[in-house]
């Protein structure tokens, strides 16, 4: 467990130290909005991340918690569930267990994100600014396409592996056709979608209240969000 935490906490003191790195730090030359980009999706997915590589920390997040798939009863059309999926006990203990095997995908996930806001090409700074409260986000979902998603499988399906006390292995054996890779993969899906919404959300949040940054640039660019529209 001590080893577990350790890894985690120095997945996060690497996002938050991406922060630091990015030029001009300590003051303001002007408003550079792709340092601005920069830092607000720095920050943004910091904040994601440390939410949600926390305990439970997609289970806990309004926007990040991961339903069980359809084929397990997670959808309106599930159909007549199995016994052993009809407990609510068992139900809730089966979405805490595949929560939990996101965000060992999530741990995956993080540095490939800080980096890519390190290096990725922001052609058009202003438009972001002007774009819609999570329009940074989205920005750089389209630029990584699916390497969050695949960068997150193989710890997904370490975690199912991990976590499984026979809770999973009895849900996937109480359906027909579905098995532990079919599950991994639904989560993993499932988790890529969850990622991105908390660092949207984040990006919303500092984008309506700029100045809880402490950060000139930001305060600075997004503080006078009216005037770049």
């Amino acid at each position: 467990m001590q080893i577990e935490i350790d890894r985690r906490q120095l997945l996060l003191a690497g996002l938050a130290g991406a922060a630091l790195t990015l030029p001009g730090c300590q003051s303001l030359p002007g408003f550079s909005l792709t340092e601005a980009i920069r830092r607000l999706l720095t920050l943004s997915s910091q904040n994601a991340f440390a939410l949600l590589l926390q305990p439970n920390g997609f289970y806990d997040s309004q926007v990040a918690r991961i339903a069980l798939p359809d084929r397990l009863g997670g959808g309106a059309g599930s159909g007549i569930l199995s016994a052993v999926l009809q407990s609510g006990a068992f139900r809730d203990k089966l979405q805490r267990q595949l929560n939990r095997a996101a965000e060992k995908g999530a741990e995956r996930a993080a540095p490939l994100v800080a980096e890519a806001v390190r290096n990725v090409s922001i052609e058009d700074a202003a438009s972001i600014v002007r774009g819609g409260p999570q329009a940074a986000s989205t920005f750089l979902r389209g630029k990584m396409g699916s390497a969050v998603l695949d960068a997150m499988l193989p710890g997904i399906s370490e975690g199912l592996r991990l976590f499984d006390d026979a809770t999973i292995s009895r849900a996937v054996q109480s359906v027909s056709g579905f098995d532990i890779g079919a599950l991994a993969n639904d989560i993993t899906q499932k988790a890529d979608n969850a990622v991105w919404a908390a660092i949207g959300a984040e990006e919303a949040n500092i984008r309506a209240n700029p100045r809880s940054t402490n950060d000139p640039v930001l305060i600075g660019v997004f503080g006078l969000g009216s005037a770049l529209k």
